[in-house]
């Protein structure tokens, strides 16, 4: 009788078990990451109005726009900006600002200046700051050197008047408007934001700007305006060149910092977008068009990045978003060698059924990383994930879109340095109109690639799949 008892007992447990399961299932996975967020301790926050700035033109039209409109204060957090036209036009932009009262306040990372191929030099901030701008850079790289490999500052944060923010994956550099010519198109992702998230991007840059300065903008000393000045004629134009960098290029010989004292070409700075692309027989394809962005009005959660403060916020939004989806996952990554955590949760979804689909960019700007991408990726592929080589250039945007019902987008790549060692921001969109926009994006980016099959594999010389195996082996540090 006894046996019985615990038979039936066994029998009931594992029914609920199965009705629990299946009701877990059935949970949509945006409400689950929805009070994962919130048991953080991170702060949703409503009626934020969102755009979503799916290029280099779109962004800087746009945040030039609302920098010309500043009335007290544009603070600043890049991993670079480099030494370029498009820098150029920005700080001489923001020199007229001062001039007007504003205070501009700019952090930009010492190891990602290093790793520019045109770099701030000490001459070029000292000339930035005669202007009136205050600009440092995080953590000097200083003997003994390797004690400042990480963790690196790779935030792309901007805060205008404390009302209207921008973060994403874009740093400071013409070649988000007119690509390489190495690689192509240099495709990004940013996002414009406006309402109560603003204030958790500012305290990130807040955060940073007291780290490397030790002044606590917080503090009513540090709140004072900047002196008003005259403006002249030249600033007066600046002020009013509006719309896209096409319509900035007549005017921006007059826009000289001599920022471009270094640069070997002259006259690169081109305007617009490079909608197309060169293939490997030199051949010139046009590429799928960007929809137009749209002004969404979302709940957003902004998830920062601080090592020994949340040091696996990261790897857990991917993992538990992984474990939440339901029915696809489209994810666009340049640099795709995912951690042990991470890597688990894309197996786990691909295993349940789930239509887990990865981008990542057939062409790169560095060696020995992408490798690493393209072996993840294969063995993730065989699985069952469907991989696009992205064929459009250089697709450097970080974003993830889950059921069709949320989405991230920030400056977070998938390999160890981002997840586990740097200061890294994403933000979280609960709205399927935006994930919508973005997975249109991302159909329309596939389109401008190739499926990553076995023939196509096996197109990959021996030495290629044999330097991905061992770029795999040293993921833990790349």
């Amino acid at each position: 009788m006894k046996h019985l008892y615990g038979f039936f007992l066994a029998l009931v447990s594992s029914f609920m078990s199965v009705i629990c399961l299946a009701q877990e299932e059935r949970l949509p996975s945006d409400t689950i990451v929805y009070y994962w967020v919130d048991n953080q301790g991170i702060d949703i926050h409503k009626n934020n109005q969102v755009k979503l700035l799916k290029s280099g033109e779109e962004k800087f039209t746009d945040m030039f726009e609302t920098i010309r409109n500043a009335q007290k204060s544009v603070h600043l957090e890049y991993f670079n900006f480099r030494n370029d036209s498009i820098a150029n036009a920005l700080f001489n932009l923001l020199s007229v600002k001062v001039k007007q009262g504003v205070r501009v306040r700019a952090l930009y990372d010492a190891f990602g200046n290093m790793s520019n191929n045109r770099p701030l030099k000490n001459r070029h901030v000292k000339a930035i700051r005669n202007l009136g701008i205050e600009i440092f850079k995080w953590d000097p790289v200083v003997f003994p050197w390797v004690n400042h490999i990480f963790p690196r500052d790779h935030r792309k944060i901007v805060i205008v008047d404390d009302k209207i923010a921008y973060t994403g994956g874009m740093n400071v550099a013409d070649y988000y408007l007119v690509g390489l010519p190495e690689i192509g198109q240099w495709r990004d992702m940013h996002v414009r934001i406006e309402g109560s998230a603003v204030k958790d991007l500012q305290g990130a840059f807040l955060d940073a700007w007291e780290r490397e300065t030790k002044q606590d903008l917080r503090n009513y000393e540090y709140k004072q305006p900047a002196k008003i000045k005259p403006i002249n004629a030249q600033d007066s134009l600046i002020l009013h060149l509006k719309g896209t960098p096409n319509e900035w290029n007549n005017a921006v010989h007059l826009m000289d910092l001599k920022l471009r004292k270094d640069a070997r070409e002259s006259g690169e700075y081109k305007a617009g977008p490079v909608n197309y692309a060169i293939d490997d027989d030199g051949n010139i394809k046009s590429l799928h068009p960007l929809l137009e962005s749209k002004v969404h009005n979302v709940s957003v959660a902004v998830l920062d990045r601080v090592p020994k403060k949340t040091p696996k916020i990261m790897r857990e939004l991917y993992s538990v978003s992984l474990d939440a989806a339901n029915e696809k996952v489209l994810l666009i990554n340049p640099y795709f060698a995912p951690t042990h955590k991470v890597k688990k949760a894309l197996k786990r979804a691909i295993d349940r059924g789930v239509d887990v689909q990865i981008m990542i960019p057939s062409k790169s700007d560095i060696s020995f990383t992408p490798d690493a991408a393209y072996n993840e990726a294969n063995k993730l592929r065989k699985r069952g994930a469907t991989v696009y080589l992205y064929d459009g250039g250089f697709h450097h945007s970080k974003i993830m879109m889950v059921d069709d019902k949320f989405c991230t987008v920030g400056s977070t790549n998938l390999d160890s340095r981002s997840l586990r060692y740097d200061y890294e921001l994403n933000v979280v969109i609960f709205d399927k109109s935006t994930t919508g926009e973005l997975v249109t994006m991302f159909e329309n980016d596939a389109k401008d690639s190739r499926v990553l099959t076995d023939d196509v594999w096996k197109q990959r010389s021996w030495w290629r799949k044999f330097v991905g195996k061992i770029a795999s082996m040293l993921s833990f540090c790349l």
